[in-house]
């Protein structure tokens, strides 16, 4: 395979934004890590579904023309563009999101023999159901102002709780919950700031993110309200006894978030400079997921 089939596979699946699945994941294992075999199944579980949703993502927005509005590649919002471009066809995206599926399917599988119990087996398919429907027929939640909801439930709870739950066998409690607010919360503000130059175009393609509640000019006060939620989702955790002070220093990255937000009110019309929020939103993410990970480490 030559370099740019690398690049051009690396693309569509998105590789970069699989932080968002990597770090909620290790850090609900570390909660209570019990099996590296059980970790290493999860793990490939999370991803492939993760990578798997990308792929269904760019396939249904293709389908429905949101990804035909604007197609210039931004690398962080509006898609892969590789369909548009005519690298790759619609159905190579579908083909390649079902194989992620049942190699998600196949770990979640071993993994109920494993643990003698198909319960597991019920949560994924939930899970499932929910990843493919963020884009897809018939339900469609980030084209009804569901997506952001949809985001964090995945990123959030499913993936911290899942992985906690892979470790012990035993159902997480409102602790575990409460442990994924931050991540979930993180996740979808990267979710909403890459929504924000994308509004125009998912508008005309009749795509109603919740940033067609607040309009582009006012989002970037949902945004900051994002960031209040996830930042004060550590001092409780920590309040609680849940994390431990080193924690905090999350906190520090306040002003990072601060100047992501800054951009997204200043240049809510220029996607050229959008793009910088897109970085520094996921840079946040990457950083406060990496601090509560060090927390329960150290």
């Amino acid at each position: 395979m030559g370099s740019s089939n690398i690049k051009n596979y690396t693309r569509a699946l998105r590789l970069p934004f699989v932080t968002a699945s990597l770090f909620p994941f290790i850090f609900g294992s570390l909660l209570s890590f019990s099996s590296w075999l059980n970790f290493i199944l999860g793990l490939t579980c999370a991803i492939a579904t993760h990578l798997g949703a990308n792929l269904i993502n760019d396939y249904a927005d293709s389908k429905s023309g949101a990804d035909w509005q604007d197609t210039k590649f931004y690398r962080f919002f509006g898609g892969s563009k590789l369909i548009q471009e005519g690298v790759f066809s619609e159905k190579f995206y579908l083909k390649n999101a079902i194989f992620a599926f049942l190699l998600a399917l196949a770990c979640v599988l071993i993994l109920a023999a494993r643990f003698k119990n198909l319960s597991v087996l019920g949560y994924y398919l939930f899970i499932l159901f929910l990843g493919f429907s963020y884009s897809h027929k018939p339900l469609k939640f980030s084209y009804h102002r569901l997506g952001e909801l949809i985001i964090f439930l995945l990123f959030g709870p499913a993936l911290v709780m899942g992985a906690l739950f892979i470790q012990t066998q035993h159902f997480p409690t409102l602790q575990g919950f409460l442990l994924s607010i931050p991540l979930g919360i993180f996740t979808t503000a990267i979710l909403f700031a890459n929504e924000i130059p994308d509004y125009l175009d998912d508008r005309k393609a009749n795509k109603f993110t919740l940033v067609s509640l607040f309009g582009p000019k006012k989002s970037y006060i949902f945004y900051y309200l994002l960031l209040l939620v996830g930042f004060s989702s550590i001092i409780i955790n920590v309040i609680l006894g849940y994390l431990d002070w080193p924690a905090l220093l999350a906190l520090a990255l306040a002003l990072l978030g601060y100047k992501a937000g800054k951009i997204l009110k200043e240049n809510y019309a220029d996607k050229t400079k959008l793009i910088n929020s897109a970085k520094m939103t996921i840079a946040l993410h990457s950083l406060v997921s990496i601090i509560l990970i060090l927390s329960l480490i150290l």
